[in-house]
């Protein structure tokens, strides 16, 4: 069964989704990227796994659910971060973001018997998942992240393996991808904290 690897920062304000300010002041900022983590956290709480892991930047508050390792990030780039994450499994793992709260079970419930790479790119010209059958850091280290070729690097990575692509997702960076994603998922955390400011807003 598959390791699930969440790599997530402590929503602090003024840590995490910094391009969400403005319109959104620092606060509200962290308090939707708490809320998009949470909803991250509870489908991979109810995806099968043989175990799940929050590759963490900071401390875990009360929106960590339980049975999660929680593991702290190395130190260095986020190429790095995401190997080192890797090279802690000793088996198959899908490792995804916080940015994605519209994800499902369905979508995390895969499957390496005729494969050997998962790959979900974002619309952002980024990647939301990436797994491997056997994990291998070196498939990681030296990608240039968050720039616009950044998914088609890492595709790049995994030449000569037998590769599955997952759906498209949208990541939350901005105001207007935080509206497309909460209307993509309106049920979930993240949906209720974004009517919530827009409530406080009028």
């Amino acid at each position: 069964m598959t390791t699930l690897l969440v790599i997530a920062k402590e929503p602090r304000p003024g840590r995490v989704k910094t391009r969400l300010t403005p319109p959104f002041t620092p606060a509200e900022a962290a308090a939707l990227a708490e809320a998009s983590l949470a909803d991250t956290l509870d489908v991979v709480a109810r995806t099968p796994a043989r175990r799940r892991v929050l590759v963490l930047e900071g401390s875990p508050g009360p929106w960590l659910p339980p049975g999660f390792e929680v593991v702290q990030q190395c130190p260095g780039g986020l190429d790095e971060r995401l190997a080192a994450a890797f090279a802690g499994c000793d088996g198959p793992a899908l490792l995804i973001g916080m940015d994605t709260p519209q994800v499902t079970p369905e979508l995390l419930t895969v499957d390496f018997a005729d494969c050997e790479a998962y790959f979900g790119p974002a619309e952002d010209g980024g990647f939301w998942a990436l797994g491997l059958a056997e994990p291998d850091p070196s498939r990681l280290r030296g990608v240039p992240m968050s720039v616009p070729g950044t998914g088609a690097a890492q595709r790049a990575r995994l030449a000569g393996l037998r590769v599955r692509e997952l759906p498209p997702l949208r990541d939350v960076d901005t105001a207007a991808d935080a509206e497309l994603v909460a209307r993509a998922a309106p049920h979930g955390r993240f949906a209720a904290e974004l009517a919530r400011l827009a409530g406080v807003r009028r």
